[in-house]
């Protein structure tokens, strides 16, 4: 990357998260990617155990793809988690990202997204994460666009190992909690739900995740409503709908 181009990445990025406290630097740098990409929307999940974990988005459109792929248990982004590799479906209106990734191609498509570009927040050994890009046309990035992708996700990836640090008791407000608390509590409901599914149907709990995103999908819901109903006692799946 030239030094003027990076001067002017950081420039953005230094701008967007000027004066930010800590909960909302993943937003503001999700924002940073849309103003310096040709993408509509941006967003960050964190790697979960046997899901990814939502953590912020540039807008709604992008919270919802976020979504539906921990809903599904599928698409780019899960696959970069996975694999701590780039990867970047540029149209998923045709082809062979459709092939790919069916339902959630059809999702992306009934939400405006025609391509999405999932880059992981680390590598193959370590991946804490990704940063998800979407865009309402097809089209691949250009190599520069990549460059300024990869940037932002290792700025990104920097913030996220450094932001605990300061959040740690002591060195935050009395009586203020943890910026990542109310997301490790919506993740724990999913585990909770998964732990029950087990029991009501007797199986593992690879079996209870996929039977509990299977029950939210064919109702509409998210992995995470679906998880709620199922701990407030609301839903059950061992009896029919």
């Amino acid at each position: 990357m030239r030094y003027g181009e990076r001067e002017r990445i950081a420039e953005v990025i230094a701008d967007a998260v000027r004066g930010a406290e800590p909960g909302e630097v993943p937003e503001r740098l999700c924002a940073a990617a849309v103003r310096l990409l040709p993408v509509s929307g941006a967003g960050v999940s964190l790697s979960g155990e046997g899901m990814p974990v939502p953590l912020s988005a540039s807008g709604e459109q992008a919270a919802h793809l976020m979504e539906v792929q921990a809903t599904l248990g599928d698409g780019p982004c899960l696959r970069a988690a996975e694999t701590g590799m780039p990867v970047f479906a540029s149209d998923l209106t045709s082809g062979r990202d459709v092939s790919r990734w069916p339902v959630f191609a059809q999702q992306a498509a009934a939400a405006g997204v025609c391509a999405v570009y999932a880059l992981p927040l680390g590598d193959r050994s370590v991946c804490v994460g990704t940063l998800d890009l979407y865009r309402d046309v097809p089209g691949e990035l250009a190599e520069d666009e990549i460059r300024t992708a990869r940037f932002v996700a290792d700025v990104l990836m920097a913030a996220l190992m450094t932001l605990p640090l300061v959040e740690e008791e002591g060195l935050r407000p009395p009586g203020e909690e943890p910026w990542l608390s109310s997301l490790a509590t919506d993740h724990d409901v999913v585990y909770q739900a998964v732990g029950m599914v087990m029991a009501q149907l007797g199986v593992s709990a690879d079996e209870a995740l996929a039977r509990l995103r299977a029950h939210a999908f064919a109702h509409g819901n998210t992995v995470l409503d679906e998880g709620r109903d199922v701990v407030g006692r609301r839903t059950r799946l061992d009896e029919p709908d």
